[in-house]
């Protein structure tokens, strides 16, 4: 994993991988040559068998993103557009079963919030704010936030947003479940390493079974057929030398050492 990216600060701390978007003047929001940066990393991520969790934030204190540069975009910059793998080279990513953090620093508007909802957990600083704004300058959410937001939060709440394009705070987003936890801001990469350091005290091959079969069965609305689905994942599990590592630690009372295979 390189870190001299132009837009993308990267840092590893054991099996963490820590993303930060380095666009402070821009409010951290993303353009096509940052949408490419963002690609790459997230495949490094994926094809790293030592890198099990990974935490995306922002640089500076006032937005975590506030979505497309509109600007750039406005100015006839790069219009490559973004790759396959969506915003942020995430939120049409449907294939990773490592888990991922946001750690939510001010606002995450539009492709922000799109970003963070395609996260597995969202740590928000206090002065986090949510919105899905496109509507108010003609636009629409269509990196998966229209599909993503009322599947997390219901249809009644999640049109309450869309609809109005409103602005939610952090304690409102909370309540909404769109956030696990609150946090002040000189706290927020504290607490967001202190759950990736909980998901890491798991089997990573237990966790990305977990993360494939909650996502993926959500296809099925039948719970008995959801049940009795393939899923990748957990043959991988089943074949794992976790899955017979755990028993026998917890057998020997010691901590088990995973390997990720």
């Amino acid at each position: 994993m390189k870190k001299d990216y132009e837009f993308l600060n990267t840092e590893i701390n054991g099996h963490v991988l820590e993303v930060t978007i380095n666009r402070p003047e821009v409010m951290n929001s993303l353009h096509p040559p940052s949408h490419r940066e963002f690609d790459e990393v997230w495949n490094e991520f994926d094809k790293d068998e030592n890198l099990w969790i990974g935490i995306i934030t922002g640089t500076g204190d006032r937005a975590f993103s506030a979505g497309n540069d509109l600007k750039y975009q406005a100015s006839g910059g790069d219009r490559s557009g973004m790759p396959s793998s969506g915003f942020a080279g995430l939120t049409s990513r449907f294939d990773l079963n490592k888990p991922l953090i946001a750690a939510v620093n001010g606002f995450a508007m539009g492709g922000g919030m799109e970003i963070a909802l395609a996260c597995d957990l969202i740590i928000a600083s206090d002065n986090a704010r949510f919105a899905l704004p496109e509507p108010r300058v003609g636009l629409a959410a269509l990196a998966g936030g229209m599909q993503r937001l009322p599947r997390q939060i219901g249809m009644k709440n999640a049109m309450g947003m869309m609809l109005t394009g409103r602005h939610v705070g952090a304690a409102e987003a909370k309540e909404l479940g769109i956030v696990n936890e609150v946090v002040p801001l000189v706290d927020l990469m504290e607490t967001a390493r202190r759950w990736a350091k909980d998901i890491e005290a798991c089997s990573p091959m237990s966790i990305r079974a977990t993360k494939q079969v909650a996502y993926q069965s959500l296809g099925e609305a039948n719970l008995e057929k959801s049940m009795q689905g393939q899923y990748s994942a957990v043959g991988d599990l089943l074949k794992s030398e976790d899955f017979v590592e755990g028993p026998v630690a917890f057998a020997e009372k010691r901590t088990p050492e995973w390997k990720g295979r």
